[in-house]
């Protein structure tokens, strides 16, 4: 294993933060997060892949330790993420990278695989998401993520990510305590909150046609595999079988979890590897 190391990269007038992992000489994979989470939700998948890949984890503006946006309504959206992708992948000096996205990185991986920006990707991996989110699931997102909670210890941060984040499935005591580490920031008055701009949820009102783009997805051609949580409410089993005709056509290997699996124990890992072999 190479890494983490931390970077900020200036781009689109944001300073982006990403974690990279392993030899930038190994060929290049992306992965990127879900909607209130950071590119450090993948340490211990990506400390596992370092060995034979080049990996970033970048931080999506409003999130960690990148830039929080000044025009929300504009900025918060999967277009502009998938600028920003575009930009990092020519930062980098990567002419082609796999992707692997979780929820919303998943979202910004087919807004690419979909478009001008395709022939830069090799493969595309979807981590519980599709090209139509329900409405109830949207609902629970947008209650639980503009409600941010507030802590006074770090410890207190732990027992609630175990809660809320229960449908990740099953995962170690190593990774809840790096989960708690890494997804707060310090307030002006000495407590915690999420490690998020509140603002973030303003995609599902500005750009709420971003979430249905089953155009876009049969205009995929890439080679694709989708990783699905059996008890998922944002890509529930009828939407992943109509993704399964569609398009890419995509593989599924499902977890035994809800909204997303979280790959980060070795069984997962080592799935993850074989698929992107297969894919590549």
């Amino acid at each position: 294993m190479t890494g983490p190391r931390f970077t900020l990269v200036p781009v689109m007038d944001h300073e982006i933060h990403v974690t990279e992992w392993g030899d930038r000489s190994a060929p290049p994979l992306v992965m990127w997060h879900g909607l209130a989470r950071t590119g450090r939700d993948f340490d211990e998948l990506a400390a596992a892949l370092s060995d034979e890949y080049f990996v970033i984890c970048p931080d999506t503006i409003g999130r960690g330790l990148s830039s929080w946006s000044q025009d929300p309504e504009a900025e918060y959206s999967v277009e502009y993420y998938a600028g920003i992708a575009a930009d990092l992948l020519d930062h980098y000096g990567f002419d082609r990278a796999a992707w692997l996205g979780t929820s919303l990185g998943g979202l910004i991986g087919m807004r690419l695989a979909s478009g001008p920006h395709a022939d830069r990707l090799t493969c595309l991996l979807i981590n519980d998401i599709g090209p139509e989110v329900p409405a109830p699931a949207i609902e629970r997102i947008v209650t639980y993520v503009g409600d941010a909670p507030v802590f006074s210890l770090v410890s207190e941060a732990e027992t609630w990510l175990r809660a809320v984040y229960k449908p990740f499935g099953t995962a170690s005591d190593a990774f809840w305590r790096r989960m708690a580490r890494t997804s707060v920031r310090r307030m002006s008055d000495g407590r915690l909150t999420l490690h998020y701009d509140p603002r973030i949820t303003i995609q599902f009102t500005a750009s709420r046609e971003e979430l249905t783009s089953w155009d876009r997805f049969a205009r995929i051609t890439l080679p694709c595999h989708v990783f699905r949580g059996r008890d998922s409410d944002i890509l529930p089993a009828e939407i992943m079988q109509l993704m399964q005709q569609r398009g890419p056509r995509p593989g599924v290997t499902e977890f035994d979890c809800g909204h997303a699996p979280n790959l980060s124990n070795p069984e997962d890992i080592a799935i993850v590897r074989q698929v992107l072999k297969d894919l590549s």
